[in-house]
């Protein structure tokens, strides 16, 4: 268990490393597609003054501006070679989604009188990338959900808030190896199959660290202790993976909870039904995890 002195180490550590410039190695015609979309967006946050906001707030209100934005897969996979942080505000799937409304509100907490693309890539590289940071190699990255919100929670950029917002239960008997099975859905895999065992050791630690998550059954009856910007991980019944999607909670105006996300069915961003509703849209849907953003 972490302690409280390890704890703010870790929370001073973040504080001075989310600040420092993104470890870019590609060029930003590459990894930054959609400097008009971030502008705007910027700048809107900029004469609303959307800093001011609670960080769950934030997160949210910045999810709301992506709305709209088309659905596309795979826009994490960029190169053959180099990993590099990257940002596609011309389309979005549900993980980019989700971390680059995070990765806004934890920029314009850095109050400055404009931000640039580098910004808004050092806030991605310290949250997708094991550690915070990208040196290069595609297994820097984190690529499972569960692995994310451990990763976060302990840099203290999140808290997982799943056992505190509703009764839990544990995840067994299950294999987390979805991408050492399918290493040719992969684009880096597919050019550097040498990764895959390297990968599966990866896989292996996490099937090993106890994952808890509230049954689908039980969600409805914890919304109301669910926050706008909440981080909800969706577990799923599928083997050989824990989370199958991932999208944020927004509390509307009627007081109701519902699911915000980049939507494969929809085809874009959207504003979804109540969380337990979507849940119960799919049957491989099992229940969810929440993590609520920590500010810078």
């Amino acid at each position: 268990m972490m302690n409280r002195r390890h704890f703010l180490h870790l929370s001073l550590l973040g504080g001075t490393a989310s600040q420092l410039a993104a470890a870019e190695h590609l060029s930003q015609s590459v990894t930054f597609l959609g400097v008009d979309k971030f502008q705007q967006v910027v700048a809107r946050a900029l004469a609303e003054n959307w800093a001011a906001l609670p960080m769950g707030a934030r997160v949210a209100q910045f999810g709301q501006a992506l709305r709209g934005t088309k659905y596309v897969a795979w826009t994490l996979e960029i190169d053959d070679q180099i990993e590099s942080p990257s940002v596609n505000f011309n389309g979005l799937d549900c993980w980019t989604f989700f971390e680059i409304a995070l990765g806004l509100a934890r920029m314009v907490a850095r109050r400055q009188g404009s931000y640039a693309p580098s910004d808004l890539l050092r806030q991605i590289e310290w949250t997708r990338y094991r550690g915070g940071k990208c040196r290069g190699q595609y297994l820097d990255r984190i690529h499972y959900l569960d692995e994310w919100f451990t990763d976060n929670a302990a840099r203290g950029n999140i808290r997982n808030v799943t056992r505190d917002v509703g009764p839990v239960v544990r995840l067994t008997g299950r294999s987390n190896d979805e991408m050492s099975l399918n290493p040719k859905l992969y684009r880096y895999l597919r050019a550097n199959p040498s990764l895959v065992p390297a990968l599966a050791q990866i896989e292996k630690k996490l099937e090993r660290v106890p994952f808890d998550f509230i049954a689908k059954a039980q969600v409805a009856a914890c919304e109301p202790r669910i926050q706008s910007g909440d981080i909800i991980g969706i577990v799923t019944n599928r083997q050989h993976v824990f989370c199958s999607h991932v999208g944020l909670a927004l509390r509307t105006g009627d007081g109701v909870c519902r699911f915000m996300h980049a939507s494969a069915t929809y085809k874009k961003v959207v504003v979804d039904k109540t969380i337990h509703e979507y849940l119960n849209t799919f049957k491989s849907h099992a229940g969810i995890i929440v993590g609520r953003p920590r500010d810078v």
